[in-house]
């Protein structure tokens, strides 16, 4: 909070500057431009002036003394004195426009007081009961009412706005410029330093403006890094717990199997406990396959299991599983419909075989499992452009949707840390969205069109072979 004040105080100091430093800019502006245009604005003053060098002489007329000459070449002017009453031109300059007539009546002294003689500007003085005029180029001022503005200023008006612009512009500019300075020098390392976050430990220096900024995002950094080697230690441990206990439990299990697979087959021991040593010797079984799935998954799950990459085709590991099953199915009880789009014969890419055809027979797995009484499970493969989509549904009793909402959102125990109150969806499936997802593709779940359960497997394909469509019966 403290910086945001800080940044805010100077930001206000900066406006405030600013406006000064334009107001003093436009200002000296205003009367560089303008001092040239009053100092031209003397007509008045010149006349009044021009009165007393012109002088009469022995004769009754009158002649303009040298200063005099001086001033109407200054002004570039030219001038006329008309006798009071009767409105003759008792005297007038040797560069008197020869449209500028030499008797004036009453009307057109009036007119040319007020300013224009044949639409040159004039100024005026009284030289005793007569009138001196004193005529000016017609751009030598602008025609008004009284001759005060230089015409060069309201000409040149346009241009001076655009001086006005360009310098005002270019201090902001400049203002703008040398504070953002500071501040980008500033806020660069930190905005460095929020985009290596993720990546790395960072530690930005902390000075300048933003330095509680600074300090607040090395305090952020350092704390994330220590929850990023407490999880890893965490993960570490529990990835070799689970090892650990998989190795362990080997031994004492395969004795278990072992002991009940003997009393299974000894024809001494009653049939009703047979039956009991068979039961221990399946689910001995269950549980050592449960124990490699858990294992497994933990491998997958922190990136322990090393995949076997090769190339192979995924249309051809798909159909071993189908088939291998088939021949298990000795009842007939999970007949498998194979729908292939027309004319595909393989989709080649980089994979781990094993854990591919892992990953298909968990899911024919469960759907038998979930289908005691059977049920038809139909296995389509398609493509689209580079992907090709693997999907297995089922024709069995399915799931609701609130039951499909879970298997979506809620991790599993091996991922939550939330206990074990509500039951979470078995390794199988977990297993498969793991090795879907080693392999860079995605795993979707839905409603199968016939009620069942349905899953959707897309995988990154480098290759697909079409050829004549190939019929397999199953």
């Amino acid at each position: 909070m403290k910086s945001v004040l800080k940044l805010m105080k100077r930001f206000f100091l900066i406006l405030l500057c600013s406006g000064l430093i334009l107001l003093v800019l436009n200002l000296g502006l205003l009367i560089y431009l303008t001092y040239g245009s009053v100092s031209n604005a003397g007509g008045w003053a010149s006349t009044s002036e021009l009165t007393g060098e012109l002088q009469e002489n022995e004769s009754g007329g009158y002649i303009l003394t040298e200063k005099g000459q001086g001033i109407l070449e200054q002004y570039q002017a030219w001038g006329l004195l008309i006798q009071d009453g009767t409105g003759e031109v008792l005297w007038h300059s040797e560069n008197l426009p020869k449209e500028i007539p030499l008797h004036y009546t009453i009307s057109e002294i009036s007119a040319l007081t007020l300013g224009y003689i044949a639409d040159y500007p004039t100024t005026t003085a009284s030289k005793g009961a007569d009138l001196l005029v004193l005529g000016h180029p017609k751009k030598a001022y602008w025609k008004m009412m009284h001759n005060t503005y230089d015409y060069s200023l309201i000409e040149g008006f346009p241009k001076m706005l655009a001086v006005f612009f360009l310098a005002n512009l270019g201090v902001i500019l400049l203002i703008y410029m040398v504070t953002t300075s500071g501040i980008l020098k500033s806020v660069r390392p930190i905005v460095k330093g929020i985009e290596e976050l993720p990546n790395k430990e960072v530690y930005v220096k902390e000075k300048g403006l933003f330095s509680q900024l600074a300090e607040a995002m090395n305090q952020v950094s350092e704390k994330l890094r220590m929850q990023e080697r407490e999880l890893k230690r965490r993960e570490s441990a529990r990835a070799n717990w689970i090892s650990g206990v998989s190795h362990d439990i080997r031994t004492p299990l395969s004795m278990v199997m072992g002991y009940a697979a003997q009393l299974e087959e000894n024809q001494k021991i009653p049939l009703e406990e047979r039956k009991k040593a068979g039961i221990i010797r399946q689910q001995s079984i269950r549980m050592k396959n449960l124990i490699n799935d858990l294992n497994l998954s933990s491998k997958l799950e922190y990136h322990m299991q090393p995949l076997r990459m090769e190339t192979l085709n995924l249309v051809a590991v798909v159909r071993q599983v189908v088939v291998d099953f088939l021949n298990l199915d000795l009842e007939g009880k999970y007949p498998i419909e194979w729908e292939i789009q027309e004319k595909l014969q393989g989709c080649l890419m980089q994979g781990d075989k094993e854990l591919l055809k892992r990953a298909f027979g968990n899911l024919i797995t469960n759907a038998q499992v979930h289908n005691p009484k059977g049920c038809e499970i139909i296995v389509q493969i398609r493509t689209e452009g580079k992907k090709c989509k693997v999907m297995l549904e089922d024709t069995g009793m399915g799931i609701t949707e609130e039951m499909m909402q879970k298997l979506q959102n809620t991790p599993h125990y091996m991922l939550s840390d939330s206990g074990i109150s509500q039951p979470r969806h078995g390794l199988g499936l977990l297993i498969v969205r793991q090795i879907v997802e080693a392999h860079g593709g995605t795993l979707a779940f839905y409603h199968g069109e016939q009620g069942g359960f349905g899953v959707e497997m897309t995988f990154p394909v480098e290759r697909i072979e079409k050829g004549e469509s190939i019929c397999t019966e199953f």
